[in-house]
């Protein structure tokens, strides 16, 4: 699938499954196959300090985190259901504009051997890292493991 086709299928995934993406104005900004970028407008995400508001972010980058490992499984031909197991979130820096959550694939034999667990056991977990730049500084990172568990038929 192409990048059109891709962003489409994720950001109809956010707001028909997860409400709240549609509320803090969720958009895919860019997938290459190993990274994706969401993206947030400040405005609905504002805090009483004129700043964005943590949980905006919080759930914005564990978003980033799930729709990579979304758009991966759609890549394998995998179905499988996509949770959170366990993360942590450190906010360095405010931020005062639009952000912009990164989120990239592990190295490739973490990554292939959360596919080939995936694959045989029915169910494994992913470490990713997202983050928040502001002036080409991280502002927020988050870290977080995702658990899936692949659908049979």
């Amino acid at each position: 699938m192409n990048f059109q086709a891709l962003r489409s299928f994720l950001e109809e995934t956010f707001h028909t499954k997860i409400p709240i993406t549609k509320a803090i104005g969720i958009r895919v900004r860019q997938y290459d196959g190993t990274t994706l970028q969401l993206g947030a407008p400040l405005e609905p995400n504002v805090n009483d300090k004129g700043t964005a508001f943590g949980g905006s972010l919080f759930s914005l980058m564990v978003l980033a985190g799930w729709g990579l490992v979304c758009l991966k499984l759609k890549e394998e031909g995998i179905t499988g259901d996509i949770m959170i197991h366990e993360s942590s979130i450190n906010y360095s820096r405010p931020i005062t504009a639009d952000c912009q959550a990164h989120c990239s694939l592990p190295e490739a034999a973490e990554y292939a051997g959360f596919i080939e667990n995936l694959r045989s056991k029915g169910r494994a977990r992913l470490a990713l890292e997202v983050q928040i730049m502001v002036e080409n500084k991280v502002a927020v990172r988050f870290r977080g493991s995702y658990a899936v568990v692949r659908k049979q038929f």
